[in-house]
């Protein structure tokens, strides 16, 4: 046997070269770099890495809108269930009942045309969901430096958002004047328990907005952390996907 084998045979592992590493250690160092490169990867995209592709900023919204899910589907099916009992309610029963137990979805109103104003309702929903198209608009302008426009669309989305709520404002205070109040009846304590949540997130959507907008004033957000206008976009755009649910179950189909 010459030295040169002799020397080889006798090397530790940790000092062989790449080469002539056992391939019991090949899928341990593939493994970590694979890792580091995820990791590299998602720093450049303002955030923590994770072995899943994705930051833990957008990971933990994605784990929040999935609760979020949860609640709304409650509330969804809570409305549901009882839709049979908003019907027995107005069965027998005159328009203008005293006890208010036929005010609800086609009941109610000066002539018993119902509560519901369908048209307003529709251009306050189309406003809302105009309102996704700004958002990426804001995002898109972020992304390529375009701090002009993402100023601008930006405040347009929240604008668009705040709108919205005016108007759900508005109609919860014609149902009221109508008759129709939270424990005026179960059609009450359900529609003003969905919609008011949801206005709700609305509403914590817009504080978010503004914040994204005061934070790039301050200087402390420019395109290097766009992932955090695209965080709020992903919040913005579920609360638009969750008014579509609403709008299609409560008042397109209300019986």
């Amino acid at each position: 046997m010459s030295e040169a084998t002799m020397a080889d045979s006798t090397m530790p592992d940790s000092k062989l070269p790449d080469s002539k590493l056992p391939d019991s250690k090949l899928p341990e160092a593939t493994a970590a770099e694979a890792a580091e490169i995820v990791t590299a990867h998602n720093a450049d995209q303002g955030g923590h890495g994770t072995t899943t592709g994705i930051s833990n900023n957008k990971l933990m919204m994605w784990a929040f809108l999935g609760s979020e899910c949860l609640l709304f589907g409650a509330l969804i099916s809570t409305y549901l269930l009882y839709k049979e009992r908003f019907t027995g309610f107005a069965e027998g029963l005159a328009p203008f009942d005293e006890d208010g137990r036929n005010i609800g979805p086609r009941f109610g109103g000066e002539n018993g045309e119902g509560v519901f104003d369908i048209p307003f309702t529709s251009v306050s929903s189309f406003i809302l969901l105009g309102s996704s198209l700004t958002m990426v608009l804001a995002l898109s302008a972020i992304r390529r430096g375009e701090y002009r426009s993402f100023r601008i669309w930006t405040l347009t989305t929240a604008a668009l958002g705040s709108v919205f709520i005016a108007g759900q404002i508005y109609e919860f205070t014609e149902f009221v004047e109508k008759g129709l109040g939270f424990s005026t009846n179960i059609f009450g304590s359900a529609f003003f328990t969905l919609t008011g949540f949801h206005g709700v997130h609305v509403t914590i959507g817009i504080v978010m907005l503004l914040a994204t907008y005061i934070m790039h004033k301050q200087g402390r957000l420019n395109s290097d952390k766009a992932e955090t206008v695209e965080i709020v976009g992903l919040y913005w755009h579920f609360v638009d996907v969750v008014w579509i649910l609403i709008f299609t179950i409560v008042y397109l189909f209300p019986q």
